[in-house]
């Protein structure tokens, strides 16, 4: 019977155990009691109050990066902590782990949220939680589809679920990210339903998107884009992308006949929402950053420490937004 012990019994149990490091064995001889019972002598000494497990707080962002990407780069930043060697799957679960809580304070009461897909965007949105702090949010999803199979990170099932913890509507740009010819894809936004998302996109208050390379994007990783169109970007100078469209080292948008068949939100008028958010992990992707910044295309950056690292060390004659 657990009421068979006393507090004394316990907390010199206890003692014994987390102060002294005996071996269970050696407690139970010092105690008078059979070492089958100490395990639960120490849980009946928790509940009772009389082990009060402490720990330090945990600081998961690194504070020091953030202010020198704000003092060189003039850009709002969360860096988050991340261990050594970590592979890059285990990177991105804790970029959206430790991030969720800070980058869900970032959503207000009655706006429009814009969303790319991603595999980090992934992390940061399956680690949200619902709040209810929230009201009369409106999640859009910024880009079409790359695929007939949407995967868990396509902007389509990330927007679903970000409705869902938001406690907001969804709307969505039923059609696919590229189109196989300008004509068709003109058309398509010319429909009714496409032209009304497209219009509440271009008044979004805060948009959360992912920035890729030639060499690891989605649009590639899928094979939504061909040998050809692949190599027509590389001449074109494509170093990022942003909603399947690629730009160079100016962050201008490639000149090239892809960008007249993407269905999504245009750079330009990306440009234009106030609070657009990088969700980027890695440091393969510092050149692609620092163009979106150089062009204005990012106002704020959600990153670990590496990539954080490799982007100050690229920033170099980056020190403002371009006109």
């Amino acid at each position: 019977m657990d009421e068979a012990y006393s507090d004394d019994q316990l907390i010199l149990t206890a003692r014994l155990y987390f102060i002294e490091g005996l071996p269970q064995a050696q407690i139970g001889k010092l105690a008078n009691v059979s070492q089958s019972k100490i395990s639960r002598m120490l849980a009946l000494a928790r509940q009772r109050g009389l082990v009060r497990v402490t720990v330090p707080e945990y600081e998961p962002r690194n504070l020091a990066l953030e202010h020198q990407l704000q003092e060189r780069l003039h850009i709002e930043s969360l860096v988050i902590r991340t261990p050594a060697g970590s592979k890059t799957k285990d990177l991105r679960q804790v970029m959206g782990y430790f991030a969720a809580p800070i980058v869900s304070g970032w959503i207000r009461s009655g706006s429009k949220v814009a969303i790319s897909g991603g595999r980090t965007m992934q992390s940061l949105i399956e680690s949200m939680k619902p709040s209810g702090r929230v009201q009369g949010v409106t999640v859009l999803q910024a880009m079409g589809n790359i695929d007939s199979s949407p995967g868990p990170y396509d902007a389509v099932e990330l927007g679903r679920r970000l409705a869902q913890v938001s406690s907001g509507t969804f709307l969505t740009l039923n059609t696919p990210a590229i189109l196989p010819d300008a004509e068709t894809c003109s058309r398509l936004l010319g429909l009714e339903q496409i032209r009304a998302v497209m219009g509440c996109l271009a008044k979004a208050d805060i948009a959360f998107v992912g920035i890729g390379t030639l060499e690891n994007s989605v649009f590639v990783e899928r094979k939504a884009l061909g040998l050809r169109e692949i190599e027509t970007l590389r001449k074109a100078g494509a170093v990022g992308e942003v909603l399947g469209r690629f730009f160079g080292a100016s962050g201008k948008e490639c000149a090239s006949p892809l960008r007249d068949r993407v269905v999504s939100l245009g750079l330009e008028e990306l440009r234009r929402i106030p609070n657009v958010v990088a969700v980027v992990s890695g440091a393969d992707r510092r050149d692609a950053i620092l163009a979106a910044i150089r062009r204005g295309l990012v106002k704020a950056l959600v990153i670990d420490e590496g990539g954080a690292s490799a982007v100050l060390e690229g920033a170099d004659g980056v020190r403002e937004t371009a006109r």
